[in-house]
């Protein structure tokens, strides 16, 4: 499945430890309970789970859930165009298709790798989520390191893809709950 030559940028001693790991984690994605439990993560990561859970506190919880999940579905809406603007620019191939070792156990959304879309998303919702409701926190930071997870055991994304996405999730929650402040 490996048909596409390694970027120069790709051949640098500097992703040779970002390589090792992600082809680590992936042979560790090979083994069948492993990968259909992480599978299974990552499908819950496509925005159910995450829509599952605004559905519910605007349910529950009145006003205040409602609020919350607008600001959630705001956020994730910028996420969204800003990731899918972030892979477009930096056009990184997958690490299926550009690192040998590593194959793909479930089929990607889209064709490029950084960011991880699924790790921005969810590092996003948690904040806010985390701002709102702080008592969902082991329940939405568990989820969300699985999901992170997920992306390089499913071959999917490389280690420094889900940690950029981490530090873009991150900033993006904390600077819509600033924007919210000023309101």
């Amino acid at each position: 499945m490996n048909t596409t030559p390694l970027p120069p940028s790709e051949v640098l001693p500097r992703f040779a430890f970002d390589r090792r790991l992600c082809v680590a984690a992936n042979h560790w994605g090979a083994r069948r309970a492993v990968g259909v439990f992480f599978g299974i993560i990552s499908r819950l990561g496509d925005g159910m789970f995450w829509y599952g859970l605004m559905i519910a506190l605007a349910l529950v919880d009145g006003r205040h859930g409602r609020l919350a999940a607008l600001q959630m579905a705001a956020t994730g809406l910028t996420a969204l165009l800003l990731y899918r603007l972030l892979k477009r620019w930096t056009r990184r191939p997958r690490p299926f298709r550009a690192c040998p070792g590593v194959i793909a156990h479930v089929p990607p959304l889209d064709e490029f790798s950084f960011p991880s879309g699924h790790t921005l998303q969810a590092v996003s919702f948690t904040v806010v989520a985390l701002a709102w409701y702080p008592l969902l926190a082991p329940l939405l930071l568990s989820f969300t390191a699985l999901v992170a997870a997920s992306r390089v055991i499913l071959g999917l994304h490389y280690p420094t893809d889900v940690v950029a996405a981490i530090l873009i999730g991150s900033g993006l929650g904390t600077l819509s709950l600033y924007l919210s402040s000023l309101m």
